[in-house]
């Protein structure tokens, strides 16, 4: 499914791409399907779509609109299919050991793949070995509670 929006902004950092009705019902997969989002015929991304007031937006991160090259405001060709890939999540050596010695790897692998990301993320992302100790602590911490 193909369509031309404008990439809308809310607050400082939320953006998203507004998604016509009919196209979900095109899409034929429920109101939040699992989609992969094509921008503009070149920068494709895993994603799911949204209700939000009552609107159908597919989330545009920042890191999204640094790759693509779009920006709140801008008028982009969007093309959309159903994603019916498996979600996953690559866990980091240190941080799978972390899991495991404390036990809460079944709790982790009971979790949506964006919460999985939303803990596993902050982990490779760290520059320092110092902080990324303490985001592996942090995240065996959050699976404990």
């Amino acid at each position: 499914m193909q369509f031309t929006t404008t990439v809308l902004q809310a607050r400082k950092t939320a953006t998203g791409l507004p998604v016509p009705s009919d196209v979900i019902e095109a899409l034929g997969s429920g109101k939040r399907p699992a989609v992969v989002v094509t921008l503009d015929g070149g920068y494709t991304y895993r994603s799911t779509v949204g209700v939000m007031n009552e609107q159908f937006l597919v989330p545009l991160s920042a890191e999204h609109r640094e790759a693509s090259g779009v920006a709140a405001g801008d008028s982009v060709v969007v093309t959309l299919t159903l994603d019916t890939l498996p979600r996953s999540v690559d866990v980091p050596e240190d941080l799978a050991a972390a899991f495991a010695e404390a036990r809460v790897r079944a709790a982790f692998d009971t979790l949506s793949a964006s919460r999985q990301r939303a803990l596993v993320d902050p982990v490779t992302q760290a520059k320092a070995p110092e902080t990324r100790a303490r985001r592996v602590a942090k995240a065996v911490e959050s699976l404990r509670g």
